[in-house]
């Protein structure tokens, strides 16, 4: 990945082919796409401190893993200091790498991890893994005051699928291993474990397990969560390993704590998850509904039916505006087809393309369970007013899913700053929660000054409720120049937290698949409860008292 942003360097997005992008953009943000864009920053201008590694930690650490796989030079340091969020990139932007690891190490299984740790703990070291670097939480930072020499553990090395039971759907997977890898070895033996968040061409399985991470396909599949039965962990008391069984009791399930440890408890070696047959059929439909409102009551239904759809999404009508200002120059055969649609919606479906709100929903499995629901999905959607648009749209995300990410980095780089809020909640409270944050949203940009952009879409379903995913975005005031990058990290906190805070005011949750981090833990008693937060910290302190694993994340 870039070390100064998000995703593969030779992959980028552009707005030259999408005639109506700028347009919108300029309207709703006030942010000037056809402007030069800021040049990404160079190693050579951070101010990257000497690192802390003293020989004998070196030494130790280099007959763990072997000499090859243990660096410090300043892309490995600056690479592993920070995650992917706006925060981060803004830091390095304005030449910031704050609290660097000491070292990076790759270890290449199980024994050579527990090498590193017992290396660490000789020589008094903080211990932070590292799978993808993917995590927009604060997950990954040293802190800033840390003293002591820190190691980056990267278990990258360790990507293989060991096993798979074929009688118990489950394989026995090294927590290093990135999507594609994974879905790709797998793919050779017929199995898939269909599990696909935003952040799968980079992101791990252990970084998946350790911020218990939700996947497009989640409605189907479960988040990750469920997916994972069992794991093994490098722990400060030993390795811990749990038992791949459907079920047990034998007290608090020590598995949970491990999810959504972010690195606190250990490193996580290996995981047995839940693997399943590839489907025979696979298709993405694209809908329109006339309202918010129908759109959310339409997935509410197909929750509580039989169903088994393993993608149901809607956005708003912000979100479906800014979606069709992305579409790239039409073909006169296409246009002629979008102006048909159009009128059809209109005129025929009474469907308002203001208002209107763009859904996906997906079906697999044999041709027949494909076609069942198909059906099923269709009754409840014509009855709350949405209207099947074919497979062409569906077609369109399924393609380019993994690519959101790269348009923040391209606002970015013309002044404009753009993040992500997630939560859910119950059905019950959706359309309340959503005007709440909204509302809460646009008095943050009135406050600041500025033209601001918030949308919205329902990104995963259960039968009780679903989650809401917000994504706003705005030109911060007098501009973003690197002389200007604390001003700006300013105003984005106002908004965040306005956001953040909306969710806990109104009966959700602080995040639903970011994880904690240190960008949400000042929330974290608010959700879980004073009581809640205790326990959480008693945790941490028992294993590790020494606070020598990833600390300051979660709970201070």
């Amino acid at each position: 990945m870039k070390w100064w942003g998000w995703g593969d360097p030779d992959v980028s997005f552009t707005h030259r082919d999408k005639p109506k992008l700028a347009p919108f953009v300029r309207e709703n943000v006030d942010l000037d796409l056809d402007r030069d864009a800021a040049p990404p920053p160079t190693l050579d201008a951070l101010d990257v401190p000497a690192s802390k590694l003293g020989k004998e930690l070196l030494d130790a650490l280099r007959s763990a893993v072997g000499p090859d796989h243990v660096r410090w030079d300043r892309r490995e340091r600056v690479l592993h200091a920070y995650g992917k969020s706006i925060r981060d990139l803004l830091r390095l932007r304005a030449g910031d790498p704050g609290r660097l690891p000491d070292v990076v190490v790759y270890p290449g299984s199980e024994h050579e991890v527990t090498a590193v740790l017992e290396a660490a703990a000789a020589e008094g070291a903080v211990v932070v893994p590292f799978g993808g670097g993917t995590n927009i939480s604060g997950s990954l930072e040293p802190p800033r005051a840390e003293s002591r020499p820190v190691v980056s553990v990267d278990v990258g090395r360790m990507d293989r699928v060991r096993s798979i039971d074929s009688d118990s759907r489950l394989a026995v997977v090294e927590a290093g291993v990135r999507g594609p890898a994974l879905e790709a070895q797998l793919a050779q033996q017929g199995w898939t474990m269909g599990h696909f968040p935003d952040s799968f061409t980079h992101s791990t399985l252990g970084g998946w397990i350790a911020t218990r991470s939700s996947g497009m396909q989640s409605d189907r599949y479960g988040d990750i969560s469920a997916i994972t039965r069992a794991v093994r962990v490098a722990t400060p008391v030993g390795t811990l390993v749990t038992r791949a069984v459907p079920a047990t009791s034998t007290g608090p399930s020590v598995r949970e704590m491990v999810l959504g440890s972010e690195g606190r408890l250990g490193v996580i070696t290996e995981a047995t998850v839940q693997v399943h047959r590839i489907p025979e059929q696979r298709v993405i439909l694209g809908y329109f509904f006339p309202t918010w409102d129908a759109g959310l009551a339409a997935m509410s239904a197909i929750a509580a039916s039989e169903t088994t759809p393993f993608l149901t999404r809607v956005s708003d009508a912000h979100e479906t505006q800014f979606s069709l200002a992305t579409a790239k120059a039409p073909t006169v055969g296409s246009r002629l087809q979008s102006f048909a649609l159009k009128q059809f919606l209109r005129h025929v479906k009474k469907v308002h393309l203001e208002e209107a709100c763009l859904s996906f929903i997906g079906f697999e499995g044999s041709p027949a369970r494909v076609k069942a629901d198909r059906r099923a999905v269709g009754r409840l959607v014509a009855k709350h007013g949405g209207v099947c648009v074919g497979t062409g749209p569906g077609t369109l995300y399924d393609q380019k899913k993994f690519d959101t990410p790269y348009i923040r980095d391209y606002l970015l780089e013309r002044g404009g700053l753009a993040d992500v809020s997630e939560t859910a909640t119950g059905w019950s409270n959706l359309s309340h929660l959503y005007g709440a944050v909204l509302e809460a949203a646009r008095k943050a940009f009135a406050e600041l000054g500025v033209k601001g952009w918030i949308m919205c879409h329902l990104s995963h379903s259960y039968h009780s409720g679903a989650c809401l995913y917000f994504t706003f975005a705005f030109k911060p005031a007098g501009g973003l120049d690197a002389g200007r990058y604390d001003a700006a990290l300013a105003q984005y906190d106002v908004v965040k937290r306005a956001i953040q805070q909306a969710f806990v005011d109104h009966g959700a949750t602080l995040s639903h698949h970011h994880a904690v981090g240190v960008e949400h833990s000042r929330w974290l008693a608010e959700d879980i409860s004073p009581a809640g937060e205790a326990m959480v910290r008693a945790l941490f302190d028992g294993v590790d008292p020494d606070h020598r694993f990833n600390p300051g994340k979660i709970v201070p």
